[in-house]
């Protein structure tokens, strides 16, 4: 599966790509060094851990690599009133009368618990493309949907703080 990525979150995989590239790998080797002139290898705690951690790096990088490399590139096309993305939505949820907000971003940064909401979760594609007052059903399977009201939606283009999701 391809993951939809923005032109904004490959470039945030790439300045990370070069970071650790560049900064953390040489930091990581300079461990190894050190810990592999302590001595005894087969008891080397401090060589074994830094060797983890080098190892660790590596497969980070080409984890982000390899979603660049398979990433379809999405665009928004949501009207300034519309749920798109990289916009803050303030819903009203009708069966439990609370009211919360959602950023809406692609599945790279996804973190429900902190508000981002992907575009393939069930309340992103059906709030995609709609406005304020719209009441919205959301399907979560065959068995249960609910409703939800618009009340307000927020351009917030500045997504410089959210994370691209790792393992």
């Amino acid at each position: 599966m391809y993951d939809r990525l923005t032109k904004s979150d490959i470039q945030k995989m790439e300045e990370e790509i070069e970071h650790r590239k560049v900064v953390v790998r040489h930091e990581l080797l300079e461990h190894v060094k050190t810990a592999r002139a302590q001595g005894d290898l087969s008891e080397n705690f401090e060589y074994h851990a830094a060797k983890k951690e080098k190892n660790k790096n590596e497969s980070r990088i080409r984890y982000l690599e390899r979603m660049i490399r398979t990433a379809v590139v999405i665009e928004d096309a949501s009207g300034d009133d519309e749920v798109g993305m990289n916009k803050t939505v303030e819903v009203y949820f009708e069966e439990d009368q609370v009211t919360e907000k959602y950023k809406i971003v692609t599945t790279v940064r996804e973190d429900a618990l902190n508000g981002l909401v992907s575009i393939e979760s069930p309340i992103g594609k059906a709030l995609m493309g709609h406005k304020v007052n719209d009441r919205v059903f959301v399907k979560v399977n065959e068995q249960y949907g609910y409703y939800l009201v618009i009340k307000g939606i927020e351009d917030a283009k500045d997504d410089s703080g959210d994370r691209i999701r790792g393992y």
